[in-house]
């Protein structure tokens, strides 16, 4: 039997999905517009006439970012920072979550009050960047992955995941003969897809985004990464051009490329999301709550 709502519910509901909407359209129309920019000529684009659609509508600027590879290596730099970096954060977060999730691991409340800390207290800036150039990671990509390897917040998440799994699967697996590590790839993993994929879309998003460790710790232009490669073309954009514009008949400006760009580095983060939809709100909501 379906209730009915109340005249109070229906108002709530009509209020809360107009609120929704309206966030919503403030994240989608501004990427919406970018799009339709980089789509239109550069007259259109110059004179603010574009808003949704296209104006004057032409491939030139498409044409032109495809074909920079200055871009396309920064853009497989942050492919390979994202893929990498996720992985194994996602390892690094599970074998810290596992153990401390245990009730016979003796120092778990003496580590998670440590991990906790690290949640209050962040590292000072420049005894961040000493400790990374004393590991010899300047000039190198694992200087952007290794310190965000583990996050804590994420690592919590997993924890109180794998303390709501019944103890009763342990006791079984022991039974018949597994270890630990069994215990964890063989029973708790194939369990844990909903909460990892919602972690992992966390990392992956993060090192998508990598700006700030790249700028402190990156001086070899071949190793930025696409975040950075587009700081630098914001800032002189007619290294993205790579021609006069003064001189010459374009179907793009710079206007138009820099939309373009951040299209670019947006799209291929974005379209992540709906693989990983169906466990995202499971997962935030089981790895949030313990009976």
């Amino acid at each position: 039997m379906v209730m009915k709502k109340s005249l109070g519910e229906k108002c709530f509901s009509i209020f809360n999905y107009t609120f929704l909407s309206v966030i919503a359209a403030t994240m989608i129309l501004p990427l919406l517009q970018l799009l339709a920019v980089s789509f239109s000529s550069p007259i259109a684009a110059e004179s603010k006439k574009v808003f949704l659609f296209p104006v004057e509508f032409t491939l030139g600027t498409w044409k032109h970012i495809l074909q920079n590879e200055v871009l396309w290596r920064s853009f497989g730099v942050t492919i390979y920072i994202t893929v990498v970096g996720t992985v194994l954060s996602l390892l690094i977060t599970v074998l810290t979550a596992f153990p401390l999730s245990r009730k016979d691991f003796l120092l778990k409340k003496p580590m998670m009050l440590a991990i906790v800390i690290t949640m209050i207290f962040n590292a000072p800036m420049i005894p961040y960047f000493l400790t990374v150039r004393e590991l010899g990671l300047m000039d190198s990509l694992w200087a952007l992955i290794i310190p965000g390897l583990l996050s804590t917040f994420n690592m919590i998440i997993v924890r109180t995941f794998f303390m709501g799994i019944p103890s009763d699967l342990d006791d079984a697996a022991k039974i018949d003969g597994c270890n630990d590590f069994r215990l964890l790839f063989q029973i708790y993993l194939p369990l844990s897809k909903p909460v990892l994929a919602t972690i992992g879309l966390f990392y992956a998003v993060g090192y998508w985004n990598t700006f700030q460790s790249a700028v402190l710790f990156l001086r070899n232009q071949t190793l930025w990464p696409l975040q950075l490669r587009l700081r630098g073309y914001f800032e002189s954009p007619e290294a993205l051009a790579d021609v006069n514009l003064v001189t010459g008949d374009f179907d793009f400006n710079t206007i138009t490329l820099k939309a373009a760009t951040i299209i670019f580095a947006t799209i291929p983060i974005v379209l992540v999301y709906p693989y990983l939809q169906k466990y995202f709100v499971k997962g935030a909501v089981l790895g949030s709550l313990k009976e």
